[in-house]
């Protein structure tokens, strides 16, 4: 791998893995980059990061972090890591310092997702109806193999707060996804502007790593190309 190249780590979201990125390392791997993919255990925010650490572990300093979703979280509290140069945050939940995600996403309109969850054990589960508020860009034989291999997180995750936001010293890009019926689309604009991240825009749903790919491709490259 090319030196002169940031590594890429990805952090994943709550009802996904390390696998949800498939479409976009590759690519990544071709161009030079070193990536690996961290695999969450969703089960705290604190071995989500831990998770995130080993991962910087195992590629070249310094690295970008990219987090969809829950993953904003993982990587907002992970990215003051010094081997971090940059973070991009896909559709993601992007906290201020001591702010939950149940803070965060009451501040805008419930997205339709959430009348779609199951909770069961302790865990959170999207039910059988709800993965087009997921993914409903997706063709339909990929919806299902989403919902067949979801995580399912600790409830609690939903209580998680960080300490000093890696934003706050750390560049960032934002991808807001218009079509996102999953996380609020405002909520992402919201939280892209407090952190004064560059931001584009997909008409995706919740998962443009999936359904967008290129267009993910385009920002990480543009922040690579910056860090």
């Amino acid at each position: 791998m090319s030196p002169s190249k940031p590594s890429i780590v990805f952090a994943h979201g709550l009802w996904a893995d390390g696998s949800c990125y498939s479409k976009l390392i590759p690519a990544l791997q071709r161009e030079g980059h070193e990536v690996v993919s961290a695999q969450n255990s969703l089960d705290s925010l604190d071995g989500d990061v831990d998770a995130v650490h080993r991962a910087l572990g195992r590629v070249s300093a310094p690295a970008l972090l990219v987090g969809h979703s829950w993953g904003g979280y993982v990587i907002t509290a992970a990215g003051t890591d010094a081997r971090v140069a940059g973070l991009v945050y896909l559709a993601a939940l992007a906290p201020d310092s001591g702010e939950t995600p149940e803070e965060l996403i009451g501040k805008f309109d419930p997205p339709p997702l959430f009348s779609h969850l199951d909770q069961e054990d302790g865990r959170i589960w999207i039910s059988r109806d709800g993965i087009s508020d997921f993914c409903g860009d997706l063709p339909e034989e990929e919806q299902r193999l989403v919902w067949a291999t979801q995580g399912a997180p600790r409830a609690e995750v939903l209580g998680s707060t960080v300490g000093d936001p890696a934003w706050r010293i750390r560049p960032s890009w934002f991808l807001v996804t218009t079509r996102d019926r999953a996380v609020n689309p405002e909520l992402q604009r919201f939280a892209a502007q407090r952190m004064g991240a560059t931001v584009a825009e997909a008409d995706s749903s919740h998962v443009p790593m999936l359904s967008r790919p290129q267009e993910v491709l385009e920002l990480i490259r543009t922040a690579a190309g910056s860090v």
